[in-house]
């Protein structure tokens, strides 16, 4: 029988519940279990991709098309699992599908309410959700977003108390994160905190199995022993989770507390013993490094870095492949265009990532003009590579006015534009959005992109047909691109119906490479990515 383990969160926020859940997953994958990991988002959005950066951090691509949570993109990173659709669930998605249903008649006159109706609901998604794989699953990681305690959390929290009731001790788990300060003035570690999270919990009918408690430092023995007596959670089980150098040493710091032992003890599940080697190297490698490069990263939201954690991780990978430490520079596309090129200066390699809108775009082709001419190594990433097309339009074909329809529809050269603008009758018109929604309408997933022979990039992918994520709406214009190819631009991938322009490379250049796909998605620490690895040895 499948078992789940649910993971909450008290006392504040980012305290780090998806990098904990992701490396509780890595830990006992690392023992020989299948498992995958759900978020639980109290949000009322649907998803959040129309949420701004500044207020969600990074949207996470799934590879069947969803716009999902960050925490995503971490449970990628640290097991060795495909997240889906499946994988998130919001509070909107839960009220949309009720009250479809209610709509429908589906409830026979009942009056809709938040228990039974709502926690039914979550709990079938969550079920669903496990039941999504073709081979069966030992082990769920449930992660409840937000803090115990908020209004929006309830309708989850209730769920997960409902399913330890139906499935049973033994085949449940409650793990709780929180927060034990450390009072400079009074040169102490303060519990009291935790003490009143686990009340709050215990109120509404749960009783936490761990206490995995974050800190400055490591935990004494005495403050876990306080923990436990007021929190009736055995001393064994109270985690204690310093701040870290680095977060892929979270699965050996919990080994050695031996969190994987108290799980499958509690669960009742035989597993072999956990062979860490991997993350042992992962963590010499980072330490390991032979040489250090610094990467201009010319954004749109750099004030929230977590808005490029996925494209940071990346870069971080490929540093752990190559000896080599990565140095990020955020540097606001704004500023360059305040105070110019000067903040390029001293990069190793430059660096621009996705992005919506107006803002900072000049900047960013400043950026791409820089690099292109002082033959720096440049990555365009979605945004970036169609900044780097209308930057090569505007000063190799004199197109002064080209631009995207995005941030500029009156332009006589719309290199870059929504695929029905420029493609003909008998181009697939069909590709037009259907409606004015903004959620879930780009285009979305993992596609197939052809590799031109001969090219870097099908170089660095060493094959012809390759398989990516996206997360767009604007397209390089396929009818105006031709002119650029005799000026020198290479088309270096294209997709399979031959319409899209896939990625662009210079030739003359010693590395310059713009794909429209996401390849920061599919990274992890255990393999790197060919295009980060590429690019930070160029970079050195």
């Amino acid at each position: 029988m499948t078992r789940y383990i649910f993971i909450t969160g008290g006392v504040v926020s980012s305290l780090g519940k998806g990098i904990t859940s992701a490396s509780l997953g890595a830990l006992l994958e690392a023992r020989g279990l299948k498992i995958t990991l759900i978020k639980l988002d109290p949000y009322i959005n649907v998803d959040p991709g129309t949420m701004s950066p500044f207020q969600h951090g990074e949207v996470f691509v799934t590879e069947d098309g969803a716009e999902t949570d960050m925490d995503l993109g971490h449970y990628e990173r640290f097991a060795r699992v495909v997240m889906k659709r499946h994988n998130n669930l919001t509070t909107g998605r839960i009220y949309a599908e009720i009250i479809r249903k209610e709509r429908h008649g589906d409830y026979l006159g009942a009056t809709v309410q938040v228990i039974p109706h709502i926690t039914d609901e979550i709990k079938k998604s969550i079920k669903r959700a496990a039941e999504n794989y073709d081979d069966k699953l030992d082990i769920v990681l449930v992660e409840i977003g937000g803090t115990v305690g908020d209004i929006e959390s309830l309708p989850f929290l209730e769920a997960i108390r409902q399913m330890r009731m139906e499935l049973g001790v033994s085949n449940t788990l409650f793990i709780h994160l929180t927060l034990v300060p450390y009072i400079n003035a009074a040169h102490e570690l303060k519990t009291k905190p935790t003490q009143h999270s686990v009340k709050e919990l215990r109120s509404i009918g749960i009783q936490p199995d761990i206490l995995f408690c974050r800190s400055l430092q490591v935990l004494p023995h005495g403050a876990r022993e306080k923990i436990a007596l007021f929190t009736n959670v055995e001393s064994r089980a109270v985690i204690s989770l310093p701040d870290v150098e680095n977060v892929y040493g979270i699965p050996l710091l919990l080994h050695q507390q031996q969190v994987d032992d108290i799980v499958v003890e509690k669960l009742g599940i035989i597993a072999k013993t956990a062979d860490l080697a991997l993350w042992q190297e992962i963590i010499a490698n980072t330490k390991n490094y032979v040489r250090v490069i610094n990467i201009a990263m010319v954004g749109k939201y750099v004030d929230l870095i977590d808005a490029y954690k996925s494209v940071n991780e990346a870069l971080c990978h490929a540093g752990i492949h190559t000896a080599t430490k990565v140095n990020i520079n955020f540097i606001d596309a704004e500023e360059i265009e305040a105070q110019g090129t000067k903040l390029l200066e001293g990069a190793s390699g430059i660096l621009i990532p996705g992005g919506f809108g107006k803002r900072g775009v000049e900047g960013m082709i400043i950026a791409a003009q820089y690099a292109r001419e002082r033959s720096i190594p440049y990555l365009g990433i979605c945004l970036g590579m169609q900044i780097a097309v209308i930057e090569f339009a505007r000063h190799i074909a004199n197109w002064s006015d080209a631009n995207s329809t995005e941030f500029d529809a009156t332009t006589v050269h719309p290199v870059v534009g929504l695929v029905a603008e420029w493609l003909d009758a008998s181009g697939k018109k069909e590709r037009r959005m259907a409606n004015d929604d903004l959620g879930g309408t780009m285009r979305l997933g993992a596609q197939k992109c052809a590799l031109e022979p001969g090219t870097k990039i099908h170089a660095i992918y060493n094959k012809s047909i390759i398989a990516e994520r996206y997360r767009h709406r604007y397209e390089v214009n396929s009818n105006l691109i031709r002119e650029l190819v005799k000026l020198g631009l290479k088309i270096s991938g294209i997709s399979c119906d031959q319409h899209l322009i896939e990625s662009i490379e210079l030739p003359n250049h010693p590395w310059f490479i713009g794909c429209q796909f996401h390849p920061e998605f599919t990274s992890n620490p255990r393999e790197g990515h060919p295009i980060f690895i590429d690019f930070v040895k160029s970079c050195s």
